[in-house]
């Protein structure tokens, strides 16, 4: 797609909204880049919002958009669920920060592993702490060091893996495995056999682009870690809103520990990670547990009032099993409609994901590994983004979408009409 059409997407968007620029000119006096979180950058700037509501978001220029990015998953609940806010608000009321224990902690517990099917969980403040506390479980309890992690990947702010390990990620021992590669990912795991603590691994590369695994590449890999001593992690931070127990559940493969985080906070931090007792009960201090070692495990807002009260009104009465299973088949629909629109058009674009996570590709087939995704055209893909925006539309500019309990079916076709226009405004031009 020729540049000279990003360009003039692109100065429309300014035009269009001046108030974001201004406010993004003068964060940039006090925040590198005018942000703390750099998914959210695009170029020329990024907008900035106001306030939110239901499935919707106002920006500094008074747009309204249909919120379909959803906070790359942790919004789910939209921007106004009563439920959450008011228990929230009830328990600030009586107590905000306690350096001590208080009873919404082990209820949020129980209702993690009863939901999750794990013996044990300990919270963090993020997905990205969740995954790190779970590579220290499995070096702990194997005494290796070595971790297996999938090209594409990304389980936190320091252990990213789009193009490769990142320069600033943690220093661990990294080997990295073709994703959807059954064989040679088995063959990676038998090299490394004494070595291998831990595996790490999404059911689906989020931020790689919403491309699902095959269900027995899953299976086969799980299988030949544990066959080597290995203790298997899966990242279901973004994934285990897709059905009542997770993905990889839905893949028939049975995580050692399972990390979690984004709506189970239910808009606050939240980070957690949990899983077999054996491995778990390292952390226990208990008297009666009578442990030699024990690993420490501290974090001032691990058990803040407000996400664990918010976490027990998100699974506990709104996010419940049964909402799960409806909420994935929703978007398993949504993204078919996605797909049958993109098929009225001949412009090279594709759909992937798994439930309510799709992301759109500038790529004339749905990928199947992160080598794939990065073969799509970059200005038809900036394109696809300004136009949607234009539209009312909210996505991630690397074309990600979320569904959320607050949408309307009025709005996911607004939003099915919005991508038609923008693929016929593409093509015209």
């Amino acid at each position: 797609m020729p540049s000279d059409k990003v360009t003039k997407a692109r100065s429309n968007f300014s035009d269009r909204n001046p108030a974001s620029r201004k406010y993004y000119d003068e964060a940039r006096k006090f925040l590198p880049g005018g942000h703390t979180r750099t998914v959210l950058t695009h170029a020329p700037f990024p907008l900035v919002f106001i306030s939110g509501a239901g499935a919707t978001l106002t920006d500094a220029d008074g747009h309204l958009y249909i919120d379909l990015l959803g906070d790359y998953t942790a919004g789910l609940l939209g921007h106004s669920e009563r439920r959450v806010i008011d228990a929230v608000t009830t328990a600030l009321n009586t107590n905000v920060s306690v350096g001590g224990i208080h009873p919404a902690e082990a209820r949020l517990g129980r209702l993690m592993c009863e939901r999750f099917g794990l013996d044990r969980v300990r919270f963090t403040n993020s997905g990205t702490e969740a995954n790190l506390m779970a590579i220290t479980t499995a070096m702990q309890a194997t005494g290796r060091k070595r971790l297996m992690v999938f090209h594409g990947g990304y389980h936190g702010g320091i252990l990213y893996f789009a193009t490769g390990a990142a320069p600033s990620n943690a220093p661990y021992d990294f080997i990295i495995a073709p994703y959807n590669d059954t064989a040679k990912a088995l063959t990676m795991i038998n090299d490394n056999a004494t070595s291998l603590a831990a595996i790490i691994i999404e059911p689906m590369l989020g931020s790689g682009g919403c491309v699902p695994a095959d269900a027995n590449f899953a299976q086969e890999v799980f299988s030949a870690a544990r066959r080597v001593g290995a203790v298997v992690i899966a990242d279901e931070v973004m994934t285990s809103r897709h059905g009542p127990r997770g993905m990889f559940n839905l893949l028939g493969a049975q995580a050692d520990i399972t990390t979690f985080g984004k709506y189970i906070g239910g808009g606050f931090s939240f980070g957690a990670f949990g899983g077999r007792a054996d491995l778990l009960d390292q952390y226990d201090t208990s008297p009666e547990a009578n442990r030699d070692k024990v690993i420490s495990h501290a974090g001032t807002f691990n058990n803040n009032i407000a996400t664990m009260t918010a976490g027990c009104a998100v699974l506990g009465e709104v996010f419940t099993a049964d909402v799960a299973i409806a909420h994935t088949a929703r978007g398993d629909d949504f993204r078919k409609s996605v797909a049958a629109v993109i098929a009225r058009h001949k412009l090279p674009v594709s759909v992937s994901g798994f439930g309510s996570m799709i992301s759109l590709h500038a790529l004339a087939f749905a990928p199947n590994t992160s080598e794939d995704v990065a073969k799509r055209d970059n200005n038809l893909q900036e394109l696809l983004f300004f136009g949607l925006l234009e539209r009312g539309v909210y996505t991630a500019a690397r074309g990600m979408m979320n569904l959320g309990l607050a949408h309307t079916d009025d709005q996911l076709a607004q939003a099915l009409d919005a991508l038609d226009d923008t693929l016929t405004a593409i093509s015209s031009k």
